[in-house]
């Protein structure tokens, strides 16, 4: 396991071939963070699908209405909701979605990000000041590469849990 220095700031995502350890950056991203550990220690991102995996690119999850693999899973809905919690505010940084840096999925509205977040496979530079970052995986960036890809995958991978590091 990687050294986490920040349990109260680290995610825990459990994946089908084991854990991946996610850094949040709540300095840089304070609303996106609070919102993501509000969610996991609700259990809201347990069983949801990775609905958009584009290889070379990225992996995104977190849609907790429609990709819940046990409860009311709807694929072509997939990726088309968030939380019942209202949309934040865009928090833009000079952090460049670097591979493993985790990214606020959003409509074409910049403060429309809810509950979805994709995770970068590579440098997606293009993206800088586009898309929130507020976090960056310490551990597991190799299970991540392992997500079934596909816009929508036939399979989907899923986050079988998701947890604060200071709760597990």
């Amino acid at each position: 396991m990687a050294e986490i220095k920040d349990p109260e700031n680290t995610i825990l995502i459990e994946l089908k071939d084991g854990t991946v350890a996610i850094e949040l950056l709540p300095d840089v991203a304070p609303g996106h963070s609070e919102r993501m550990k509000e969610l996991a220690r609700s259990g809201a991102y347990d069983n949801v699908a990775f609905h958009r995996v584009i290889d070379g690119f990225m992996a995104q999850t977190g849609d907790v209405q429609n990709a819940n693999m046990e409860k009311d899973y709807n694929p072509r809905a997939a990726g088309t909701g968030g939380s019942d919690l209202p949309n934040l505010k865009a928090e833009f940084s000079k952090i460049p979605h670097d591979r493993g840096t985790l990214g606020a999925a959003r409509s074409a509205n910049p403060d429309s990000a809810n509950s979805q977040f994709f995770i970068n496979f590579k440098d997606n530079h293009f993206l800088n000041g586009q898309y929130t970052v507020y976090g960056r995986v310490i551990q597991g960036m190799d299970l991540v590469d392992n997500i079934t890809k596909g816009e929508p995958p036939a399979n989907p991978d899923r986050m079988i849990s998701v947890k604060v590091a200071a709760d597990a």
